[in-house]
């Protein structure tokens, strides 16, 4: 992986990952770059019950300065750990910056997934401004209706309590009360 060219994928606006293993066994570092939609995925051999720590960071490629700007808040990364048996050991989104621990319970080759969620993020953004547009709307046409409701029940109670008192009058008036 570190072999990758750093200039090609550096002018196509990529994101940059730090990625440092700790394992008993010794130390590995790693240092690679991945697209905004780029999965990551590398086998690592794990003795059974060893301590795995990955510290990493993400960064923007400014296209225009040509520089890595500062690790920004809402970009983070989705790691997904499994172990030989194919089963989920670690699966969690992290922050810009950070580490990420987890311990193998069983001995063998450890598939380890890194991606970004820039898109995400900027999915959920477009979606929710999308979301409250709809809500906003849903607002105002909920509000409309119960206005116009109320006036509705308003001139319903009205006409009924002027039919009410016709009825009473030409009641008392047929009892020769008024």
């Amino acid at each position: 992986m570190a072999g990758v060219g750093a200039r090609p994928l550096r002018a196509m606006g990529r994101q940059a990952l730090l990625l440092l293993a700790l394992c008993a066994t010794g130390a590995q570092g790693l240092y690679f770059h991945i697209g905004e939609t780029e999965k990551r995925c590398f086998i690592e051999e794990i003795p059974d019950e060893t301590m795995v720590i990955g510290n990493y960071r993400t960064q923007m490629w400014d296209k225009q300065k040509e520089v890595f700007l500062p690790s920004t808040p809402g970009l983070g990364m989705h790691v997904e750990v499994k172990d030989p048996d194919g089963k989920v050991v670690l699966s969690r989104q992290y922050g810009s910056e950070g580490r990420f621990t987890f311990t193998s319970h069983t001995p063998g080759d450890h598939q380890i997934c890194l991606h970004s969620n820039s898109t995400r993020m900027a999915l959920f953004a477009g979606g929710k401004l999308y979301r409250e547009e709809r809500f906003r709307l849903t607002s105002e046409s909920t509000n409309q209706r119960v206005l116009w409701w109320s006036i509705a029940q308003t001139v319903i109670l009205i006409l009924t309590g002027i039919w009410q008192m016709r009825h009473l009058k030409s009641f008392f008036e047929a009892k020769k009360l008024v």
